[in-house]
């Protein structure tokens, strides 16, 4: 069967350009006008991936994108922000919504399909389940739970799997890039300032607990987890 792609997208011009490549390349297109009615639709049936323009009608699809987020039935499903904002900022406010990647209005259908694919084929690198603790803070993949100096910690799929590597690689520092490869997969069609984005939500995230200090930046070469 081939993957369900939902269109939330309130242009009709490019809704149906966009329908007619995703078929073109073998996928079941879906759609919706604006975020309510994409809303209600994932709620019947999850989509494999949703393309989701930013200025929707009523709700941004920023604000949707974090909706899904925090939603554990809809947090996993990958995003792709389609925008005519090509600011770097706006592309960052993007990423920290939540989307797995951005394209700036107007782009070609080729490099549509070629990162729809990427996403699509995304092999996250496989989680150990033993439980893993350093630093005040304890991990648990098979229950999906942080806490950190006794306070639970609520972090998102890519900040866990981030901050899992980090707490199962201490005192060693990774590049952008190795981190991409390590994290999101050799597969991910993502640009390297996303790991800075997915660092800050993961250091917000631990500051409550005074955590956040073991996300070390290290100049000129990436990051760190460290206990010392």
């Amino acid at each position: 069967m081939s993957a369900k792609i939902l269109i939330v997208e309130d242009e009709p011009a490019i809704q149906e350009l966009l329908a007619f490549n995703i078929t073109q390349a073998g996928f079941q297109p879906q759609r919706a006008e604006d975020a309510d009615s994409a809303w209600r639709q994932i709620q019947t049936q999850l989509p494999d991936l949703i393309l989701l323009d930013w200025m929707l009608p009523n709700t941004s699809g920023v604000a949707l994108a974090k909706q899904l987020r925090a939603d554990a039935r809809t947090r996993d499903i990958p995003i792709i922000m389609l925008t005519a904002r090509g600011d770097e900022r706006d592309k960052i406010t993007g990423l920290e919504s939540g989307a797995d990647d951005y394209i700036t209005k107007p782009f070609s259908p080729r490099e549509l399909m070629a990162r729809i694919r990427a996403v699509m084929r995304r092999q996250i690198p496989a989680m150990p389940d033993e439980t893993v603790a350093a630093g005040g803070l304890e991990l648990s993949p098979a229950s999906h739970r942080v806490m950190a100096n006794g306070m639970a910690i609520e972090l998102g799929p890519t900040e866990f799997r981030l901050l899992h590597f980090f707490m199962s690689h201490a005192e060693r520092v990774y590049s952008r890039t190795q981190l991409l490869d390590q994290v999101w997969g050799t597969q991910a069609f993502v640009e390297e300032r996303t790991v800075d984005v997915h660092i800050r939500r993961l250091r917000a995230a631990l500051e409550a607990s005074k955590t956040d200090n073991l996300i070390q930046t290290v100049r000129g070469s990436g990051y760190r987890f460290s206990v010392n």
